[in-house]
């Protein structure tokens, strides 16, 4: 039995998949969403109702206060386990979501290097990072190690030291190192292949949905909480354009189409980053319905 896994881009239909697949075989859903993870960010994320979870178990969703940090490791160190208790009784577990990262974190296990640790030198980046920020100590490591860089989300905070640390002890980059990902268990994974066209569509339709859903009333409810700018959750796209808005920092019509805008380029990194995930099977989406889960079914063996 393998582990399923239904990745993509945003608005491609991969929560309806990944319930369809988990239904059918008894199986639980594990969400691998950066920004699902928050409690009260419903309408900016798409998070499924209860209705759309057609009463399969989700995991790692609402898990943390929107006014928390969450890491990749955060991830890893939670996820993982529930992925591993689902293996062990017999159940299908379904990884469902479009943040590459966790899902990396769930499928390989990564190696950092055969170079002793430095104390000081770690101190030295933790203390960069508190006084200037994650994405400036990313920003650190690209000018070093672009390919670690690349393969490293800015919240992956521990990682990214890490490979500053190698750079600063050996001179050499941590990408240059023989320590790969290695798989820690079969899986299948699957995306739908949308034309670019149709997929930027749906991803206006999208957020036209979000704003008459009420996402302006959602993001101005949580900023009157004390979410703001310096919030992690408050960075997601939809909630940062809207802060703007909010601050008439911008127009309404500008916020929605910077939203759409910053929504299709994440898309595109999206792809991109998928397309790197070995085995990956690009699914049609105009195909028939039983055709595409009998082609899972197969390529699963369950």
């Amino acid at each position: 039995m393998k582990t399923v896994v239904i990745c993509g881009a945003t608005a491609t239909g991969k929560t309806d998949l990944a319930v369809e697949i988990a239904k059918m075989q008894g199986g639980e859903v594990i969400s691998a969403d950066c920004m699902l993870v928050y409690r009260g960010l419903d309408i900016g994320t798409a998070k499924p109702t209860e209705e759309e979870k057609g009463r399969v178990v989700h995991h790692m969703i609402d898990v943390v206060s929107p006014f928390e940090n969450y890491s990749v490791g955060d991830y890893e160190k939670a996820a993982l386990p529930i992925l591993e208790k689902l293996v062990n009784e017999g159940k299908v577990p379904v990884i469902c979501g479009g943040t590459g990262f966790y899902i990396q974190s769930l499928l390989f296990k990564r190696g950092n290097g055969n170079v002793a640790s430095d104390a000081d030198i770690r101190k030295k980046y933790e203390l960069i990072e508190k006084e200037q920020g994650r994405e400036f100590l990313h920003s650190m490591l690209e000018k070093v190690d672009p390919e670690s860089a690349e393969k490293l989300h800015f919240n992956d905070v521990k990682r990214v030291v890490r490979a500053l640390e190698i750079y600063e002890l050996t001179g050499r980059k941590k990408s240059e190192q023989d320590d790969g990902f290695s798989p820690r268990r079969d899986y299948a994974a699957f995306a739908f292949d949308f034309p670019r066209e149709v997929l930027y569509e749906r991803i206006e339709r999208r957020v036209d949905k979000m704003l008459e859903d009420g996402l302006v009333e959602e993001v101005e409810n949580l900023y009157r909480s004390g979410v703001d700018e310096k919030c992690q959750s408050m960075q997601g796209i939809g909630y940062k354009e809207v802060l703007d808005y909010l601050k008439n920092r911008v127009s309404y019509s500008t916020m929605s189409d910077i939203i759409k805008q910053n929504t299709r380029n994440y898309a595109k990194r999206q792809i991109t980053f998928f397309k790197k995930l070995p085995g990956l099977v690009w699914l049609d989406p105009f195909a028939d319905r039983k055709e595409i889960i009998s082609q899972i079914m197969r390529k699963c063996e369950i």
